[in-house]
């Protein structure tokens, strides 16, 4: 057996070190993302005199009202569908335009496939705040203002660049005896696609559905832009309207907030490992 060297000691006594590093820089982050939301979870939960006695404190009596009051409202059910109707409507065509794009990029050769590629990714360099003005002339001569269609085709457009990063190279990564053999047997190539191409992606498409739909249900510029009338305001707006209308009443903002914001953690804390697992296949691939 050799001996071990002075390095060899270092390098465990280094690795020994690190796991404890790590547990600490993990539980740091979880408190820096934990406690905001706990804070307004509970916070919804207590009065405005609790809230001005002691900000940070444990709701003592717990108090249900400001929730009761939120979900006892019509309009906060009708935000909530508005939310829901766009970030479906999102989700569908983001993951449909970006699939089929994704294919014809990865599998189909063509002269100015790689610029096209290219022209998707630097999408991903320029936010909506961009092109606000631009978005908002278009829908305006589309007469789609005031429209939940509006919103959706524009964050859905703004949401193919991310689509198709991550699903190139999923299709690209499929082998083309696989296709071959399809070809053979009388299977169309968008046969192929629906049948075989789509089904092996799946991972890449949770991804990209997911982060649609979150992008989609916590945007907030857009719908600003696009809507004027408190009826086709999306849950982020509504948030901003009830804090604007109820400035006194930090209990129930609270409680607004978290009710609005929890579909979407859920959503998020559900399909986590397969985002996980749709961004690590990306970046193999």
């Amino acid at each position: 057996m050799p001996a071990t060297t002075d390095r060899d000691r270092r390098a465990v006594t280094a690795d020994r070190l690190a796991v404890p590093g790590r547990y600490l820089a993990a539980l740091l982050v979880a408190g820096v993302t934990l406690v905001p939301i706990a804070f307004v979870v509970l916070g919804g939960f207590r009065t405005n005199a609790q809230l001005n006695a002691d900000p940070t404190g444990l709701p003592h009596p717990w108090v249900i009202d400001n929730y009761r009051k939120v979900l006892g409202s019509s309009m906060f059910w009708r935000l909530m569908g508005n939310s829901a109707l766009i970030a479906v409507a999102v989700t569908v065509l983001t993951c449909g335009l970006g699939a089929a794009a994704a294919y014809a990029l990865a599998r189909y050769r063509f002269r100015g496939r790689e610029g096209i590629h290219t022209l998707f990714t630097a999408g991903l360099l320029f936010p909506l705040g961009v092109a606000s003005l631009p978005v908002y002339l278009l829908l305006r001569q589309l007469h789609l203002l005031e429209s939940w269609l509006g919103v959706a085709l524009a964050e859905a457009a703004f949401g193919l660049p991310v689509t198709i990063v991550i699903l190139r190279p999923f299709m690209a990564a499929i082998p083309g005896e696989l296709e071959d053999a399809a070809a053979v047997d009388g299977c169309t190539r968008l046969g192929f696609l629906w049948r075989i191409m789509l089904p092996l992606a799946r991972p890449a498409l949770v991804t990209v559905a997911v982060l649609a739909f979150l992008g989609s249900w916590n945007g907030y510029q857009l719908p600003m832009l696009v809507f004027n009338e408190q009826s086709h305001f999306t849950l982020p707006l509504g948030v901003a309207s009830f804090q604007s209308q109820y400035s006194q009443d930090t209990a129930g903002i609270l409680a607004y907030t978290a009710l609005s914001m929890l579909p979407a953690l859920g959503f998020f804390v559900f399909a986590e490992r397969r985002i996980v697992g749709g961004m690590a296949g990306a970046v193999k691939g």
